[in-house]
């Protein structure tokens, strides 16, 4: 933790600097773009039934989109306003009407017709519901009704075979907070929230490496530093507020280097709508594109190590900041050998980079007295998701880039609530104010008066597979309560999760609308129930934002769903009927109750009880963790570690296949065409010479597969590195596998290898073995 406190926003120059501008022809145009003035009106319009309360959300709310953290227009890092299209595309989520009784109450199958899209678009779910086997429709039901179902089914159930989920597009901490402390109350640690499947290996590093699960340092740090390095991560489509702060940075000479396979168009060049000059003729943002291979990243951090330790051999002092490792690190001689232990060729073919582009980065870093590292799920959503965080820990150690102004490590977040899920204690691994360990167990038990339970609870992907154990098995997922998400858009192998979803007895959605998930059916019951939005929530609500800035969003004068309840509430409510001899133990009187017990059960969070009104924020840790070196282990040291380089083995003739996002907000997508490439959702990113190698031409029908799935779609050339090709999330999760989780966080594995072919070859193929002929090919040439 650190004492310098965060000096709040800085101002943008004034003049404009041509040599940043993408063209001289204004708002780009001719260019593959998007449309922000377009998009904006068209938001306008379909929120023009509450223009009033949209603009209120706006002007006084806290932004329930990404995690930058903006409060009303403004935020902690530049003054002047910042406007988003993703937060204009939630913004409809807060404001349009309840769905007709019509729609509700359809036939199910015309329900199931529709993509989440559509469904988004029918309105909000105004009362509770229930449907039940053989049901053509669902049924209004009241909330005692509902709430007495659910309870009565987890009386009758053992604890292990029930759980809670949350995601986390606008829950607040005091939602995450109360479900945590609900679910350990009903005697369950099966509870799990949406980082799980975005950046928990972050949080599993970061505590291993520098004894922190969040961003050391601060968005205001991106402004000045030396380097500014974006790894695996496409801020500027996921956080688009984020150009304003690379804009600013460029402005101070900073270099702004990218690394991910494709060479992202939306990270090139960027018109940034807050900023004139921008908005007018763009901003050239990278300066540099280092094009690794999917899962190449950490093979590329060891090439670089290694060029550092070969500087070292020549004159002591040019790469590694001695005089801080000596005194703040760990491990050093043990890495030192484990990176010499590979030569240049293993890394070379592991990076897909050559030696000369892995020594241009190591020696642009060597001599820089400043630079901050932001990644994503490019680094996070592998098998070895943790090993690639820690290099990047291991990069900054060595050269002191650690608790100092413009130096830090950021796992940027892509959800407005995703960050105090896990500080809140709403995952198996966590409890507030610390990780689900002996100590903090007992700390808690004192504070919440009752036991916890002693066994670890299951992380998603583990808690749905349980669905498909036997009925008599202590851990056979029965019920399963979700507050928002849906696994069948987000999870590996929708096909087996929608098995999974069946299996179970009973289904509750608490939600704001339908998806796709809440016609499934289930044994006994799927169960609906309507919740508030975060600007609904009486007494407000707070968020946690990457850079840890806590920010009070208070309650929004506006229309409201007559039934629809605040979700801690809900918790509550349910808690008192599962358990009413002991209700007192969870008797929360308002919103302001749980500011206040949050302040006591999670320490860094003292502060929280304070915020009350617009605009009110706090830092917890400073604005540097790890302030000058010290960081939060038990020795104070940060620990360099020792990771193996992952085998990638990819017979010659296959592909990795990696998914990415277009304009979309989670799973919810806004646009079908990508304003930065104009590739459609069902376009397979191909590099050109890969693809003409197969006699594939550019838009030409193409199959992807494996013998996980099949996607069809049209190739689209792009400039992604060759024998890499890439395919949107969800709409290729079929050929992800299932049950592969990262060894340390539990985070699903979104990448693996695929054959792509033609379609009219594919197809010409009347042997119905031939897939599997071309998959038992594959796994020869590895065996």
């Amino acid at each position: 933790m650190g004492e310098t406190k965060h000096t709040g926003p800085m101002k943008l120059p004034k003049l404009p600097e041509p040599k940043f501008w993408v063209s001289s022809i204004p708002f780009g145009l001719g260019k593959i773009k998007p449309k922000h003035i377009r998009d904006t009106m068209k938001v306008a319009w379909d929120n023009r039934d509450n223009l009033g309360y949209a603009s209120r959300i706006l002007t006084q709310g806290v932004c329930d989109g990404c995690a930058l953290g903006v409060s009303g227009l403004y935020d902690q890092t530049l003054s002047g306003p910042h406007l988003c299209t993703t937060r204009l595309n939630v913004l409809r989520l807060n404001t349009m009407p309840a769905m007709e009784p019509d729609i509700i109450h359809s036939d199910i199958d015309e329900l199931r017709k529709k993509s989440s899209t559509e469904l988004r678009n029918l309105g909000r779910i105004p009362y509770p519901l229930i449907r039940k086997p053989g049901e053509r429709k669902f049924r209004r039901l009241s909330w005692d009704e509902a709430l007495d179902k659910i309870a009565a089914k987890m009386k009758r159930l053992d604890p292990k075979q029930y759980a809670f989920y949350l995601t986390s597009r606008g829950t607040t901490n005091e939602s995450y907070y109360v479900a945590g402390k609900t679910a350990r109350f009903l005697g369950t640690n099966n509870v799990d929230n949406a980082s799980r499947i975005c950046h928990s290996p972050s949080k599993t590093a970061l505590s291993r490496s520098l004894g922190i699960g969040a961003s050391s340092c601060n968005y205001k740090d991106w402004i000045g530093t030396d380097v500014l390095i974006f790894w695996g991560s496409v801020a500027a489509n996921n956080q688009p507020v984020s150009t304003k702060y690379m804009y600013a940075a460029k402005r101070k000479g900073t270099k702004i280097i990218i690394i991910n396979p494709y060479y992202e168009p939306s990270m090139d060049n960027y018109w940034i709508p807050s900023i004139p000059e921008s908005a007018l003729f763009g901003t050239k943002i990278a300066d540099e594109v280092f094009q690794v291979n999917i899962g190449g990243d950490i093979g590329f951090m060891h090439g670089i190590m290694k060029h550092w330790f070969e500087m070292e051999d020549q004159q002591r002092g040019s790469a590694i900041d001695h005089t801080f490792v000596k005194t703040h690190v760990n491990n050093y001689d043990e890495l030192k050998e484990k990176v010499q232990q590979y030569d240049w060729g293993q890394l070379e073919q592991s990076s897909g980079l050559s030696r000369g582009r892995m020594v241009e980065l190591a020696q642009l870093l060597a001599k820089s007295k400043s630079a901050v590292f932001v990644w994503s799920m490019g680094l996070t959503q592998h098998r070895f998701g943790t090993d690639n965080v820690s290099q990047i820990a291991n990069l900054a150690l060595l050269r002191g880039f650690i608790g100092r102004e413009n130096c830090g490590v950021m796992p940027i977040r892509g959800h407005s609530g995703v960050q105090g899920a896990g500080e809140m204690g709403a995952d198996p691994f966590s409890l507030p104010g610390g990780g689900y360990n002996e100590t903090n167990v007992k700390r808690i038990e004192n504070i919440w008066g009752f036991d916890l339970p002693d066994w670890q609870g299951d992380i998603v992907g583990t808690t749905l597979e349980n669905t498909l154990l036997p009925n008599d098995h202590e851990r056979k997922l029965k019920l399963y309560y979700m507050s928002g998400g849906n696994f069948l858009e987000t999870m590996p192998d929708p096909v087996f999760v929608k098995q999974c979803l069946e299996s179970m007895d009973m289904r509750v959605h608490q939600d704001i609308i339908f998806n796709t998930s809440t016609f499934v059916d289930a044994k006994e019951a799927v169960i609906v129930l309507p919740a508030m939005t975060r600007y609904e929530q009486p007494g407000g609500g707070t968020s946690t934002s990457t850079e840890r800035m806590v920010y009070f969003s208070p309650e929004i004068n506006g229309p409201r769903m007559k039934e629809a309840r605040a979700e801690w509430e809900i918790y509550v409510d349910l808690a008192s009927r599962v358990k009413p001899e002991e209700k007192h133990l969870l008797a929360f009187e308002d919103a302001q109750s749980i500011r206040d017990e949050i302040a006591t059960a999670a320490p860094n969070y003292d502060g929280i009880q304070h915020l009350k009104k617009k605009g009110d924020v706090f830092q917890w840790g400073g604005a540097w963790l790890c302030e000058g070196g010290v960081c939060p282990t038990p020795d104070g040291k940060g620990n360099l570690i020792s990771i193996e380089l992952p085998e990638l083995r990819k017979p010659v003739g296959y592909f990795y296949v990696t998914t990415r996002r277009g304009k979309q907000f989670n799973s919810m997508v806004y646009h079908k065409t990508d304003p930065f490439n104009a590739a459609d959702r069902h376009d397979v990113l191909m590099n050109r010479e890969d693809a003409e190698s197969l006699g594939i031409k550019d838009r030409e029908a193409v199959v992807v597969y494996n013998k996980f799935g099949t996607f069809h779609g049209k190739a689209k050339f792009v400039n992604v590195k060759s024998g890499n090709i890439e395919v949107h999330w969800p709409e290729g999760n079929q050929l992800i596998p299932k049950g592969v989780y990262e060894k340390f966080s539990g985070i699903p594995e979104y990448n693996t290898e695929v054959v792509v072919e033609k379609a009219e070859t594919y197809h010409a193929h009347k042997d119905t073995k031939y897939v599997e002929k071309r998959i038992e090919e594959l796994e020869t040439e590895i065996s």
